[in-house]
């Protein structure tokens, strides 16, 4: 699995660049919300990736935040009928937080503008991610109305990592606060990331 590109920026559209790395150029595909994040061409860049197997093509989507990759994670592997596509569809028509706060509303109205999403597949969308994995909780402390603090905050984002890559909710926050109780106040959301995943393999 190749999980990030480092290296410099050859060509950048809207809906995908190419990163130039030791020589060989990756052509990643992006939303809208992670092109507003890019450097200049020619500028170094650093960009998280995933990779999609098909038996025609191997082809990388690309995020300029992790936040932007668990997302699209979480739609692609747990919303059915979602796919790739509208997996950036959805990133590129609103924010993480606008998402996450439309989810835990149950607002399937604002949901189904997004492009390609319709009132159907926006019923679905808050359905799978409310009910079939449990976030709704997850999701609910980190809207607008329930700003947790420092602490909450990165349990959160990290939790929300480990439910992108599949594990199971209460699974992942056990792990998480475990691994914030033996890494400190000054670990990053990565450094939770990687000590959970440690405990849960």
């Amino acid at each position: 699995m190749i999980t990030f590109l480092e290296g410099v920026l050859a060509e950048s559209l809207p809906t995908q660049i190419v990163v130039n790395v030791h020589g060989v150029g990756y052509e990643v595909l992006i939303p809208l919300s992670s092109f507003d994040k890019l450097p200049p061409t020619g500028q170094p860049i650093r960009i998280l990736t995933h990779l999609q197997v098909r038996e025609d093509a191997h082809i990388l989507y690309g995020f300029m935040s992790a936040a932007e990759r668990d997302l699209f994670r979480l739609l692609i592997n747990h919303v059915s009928g979602i796919g790739p596509k509208l997996g950036l569809a959805v990133l590129s028509g609103m924010s993480v937080g606008n998402f996450k706060s439309a989810v835990v509303n149950a607002d399937t109205g604002l949901i189904a503008k997004i492009s390609g999403i319709g009132k159907k597949t926006a019923e679905r969308i808050v359905l799978e991610l409310k009910d079939k994995l449990g976030i709704a909780a997850a999701w609910e402390a980190a809207s607008a109305q329930h700003a947790p603090g420092g602490d909450a905050v990165r349990i959160n984002d990290a939790v929300l990592a480990l439910l992108s890559l599949g594990y199971k909710q209460t699974d992942a926050h056990t792990a998480v606060k475990a691994a914030l109780a033996g890494a400190g106040a000054a670990a990053s959301v990565e450094d939770l990331v990687r000590q959970a995943l440690k405990r849960l393999v």
